[in-house]
């Protein structure tokens, strides 16, 4: 069974996508995986693990807004992920989230950012339920 309706499915993982690239781009001194890391493990992440129809529609800014807010959430100084890299991780976290419905605080424990960074390069170009496959086979 899924993590909830999949008519949420599509929206949540680009949306996602969109937040993580969002951050990297516009926040370049700022450390993205402890953004991701932070995201992932927090209440904001979990409503959208529990199908809460309010946060899963949010556009991207309305996420990154509503995270912060709930999460009193504080970017720390470092480095941003460059490239593709950030959209691709966020639709990729989402999209195994729902497909193995394991909770998101789960999800980046058994997946840390550093390996999905290596993993990247290998993994990007296939089609997103197979990478998810893929990685979940390991």
């Amino acid at each position: 069974m899924r993590a909830y309706a999949e008519a949420y499915l599509d929206e949540v993982v680009e949306t996602q996508g969109e937040l993580f690239d969002f951050i990297a781009q516009e926040f370049s001194d700022k450390d993205t995986k402890d953004f991701i890391n932070a995201y992932m493990c927090s209440k904001t992440r979990k409503s959208i693990d529990e199908s809460q129809a309010y946060v899963s529609t949010m556009n991207a800014g309305e996420l990154l807004r509503y995270f912060q807010s709930t999460e009193k959430y504080e970017f720390k100084e470092g480095k941003a992920i460059e490239g593709f890299a950030p959209d691709w991780m966020g639709e990729f976290y989402a999209y195994y989230q729902w497909y193995y419905n394991i909770p998101s605080a789960e999800v980046i424990k058994k997946i840390p950012v550093d390996f999905l960074l290596k993993a990247y390069h290998g993994l990007h170009d296939l089609d997103l339920e197979l990478a998810v496959k893929k990685v979940g086979e390991v």
